[in-house]
């Protein structure tokens, strides 16, 4: 009797072999990936449409199609993906960090607070978990519990330096300590890159340096 190999077969080049509809999965996949960082929120929905018609149990191609709804704004839309992706995946953290966003940008502040601490209690090491969950905290007006979580950040990894210095010189700029706010907005402008999400924010801390250093235009 035939028994079947418990040992995946490997390419010559030491690789799993990849089948052809894996391949076009993954080539989709990264296809939503450039869209989005095209800022092309709408066209990547659409390819991740065709990815859950034949995938419909995908949690995490849920998860990444709420992330697009969320970015045009769509809420509710988002809302229910990242219900979804969280029914198929109970422990997909980075849902419960999207779910939580959500709460957030609806003004839910204590219901964002406890799925990103959802998030964290499943992955320590998500680093946008802690930065979310430290500017909610800033806008609750905790802002010596939202330091601590950006500061936490910058000893954890240095993926999201730029973004970690502009929430803590925000953070900062609104407690008053304006000296250490200028200084976090400079780390921030020269640590972000030149993507397109990076030049986005980057007009954001630029607009909060110049708030701070001219008060007297803000209207």
């Amino acid at each position: 009797m035939s028994q079947t190999n418990p040992h995946p077969k490997f390419s010559f080049s030491g690789l799993p072999i990849v089948s052809q509809e894996e391949n076009r999965l993954q080539q989709q996949r990264a296809q939503v990936m450039t869209l989005a960082n095209q800022g092309r929120y709408g066209a990547a929905i659409a390819e991740l449409e065709q990815i859950l018609q034949e995938n419909p149990e995908s949690a995490s191609d849920y998860n990444n199609r709420g992330l697009m709804q969320f970015r045009l704004q769509h809420y509710q839309a988002a809302e229910q993906d990242y219900n979804r992706a969280i029914a198929l995946d109970p422990r997909l953290d980075s849902a419960y960090n999207n779910r939580a966003n959500c709460y957030a940008a609806q003004g839910q502040l204590a219901e964002a607070i406890a799925d990103y601490q959802v998030a964290l209690d499943f992955n320590p090491g998500n680093l946008r978990a802690w930065v979310n969950q430290g500017v909610t905290y800033r806008d609750l007006g905790l802002y010596d519990l939202a330091i601590e979580n950006f500061d936490l950040v910058l000893v954890l990894g240095t993926r999201l330096r730029g973004r970690v210095y502009g929430e803590r010189g925000r953070t900062y700029h609104l407690r008053g300590d304006w000296n250490l706010a200028l200084a976090d907005y400079q780390r921030s402008l020269d640590g972000l890159s030149n993507s397109f999400s990076a030049r986005r924010y980057r007009r954001t801390v630029e607009a909060w340096r110049s708030e701070l250093l001219n008060p007297s235009k803000i209207a």
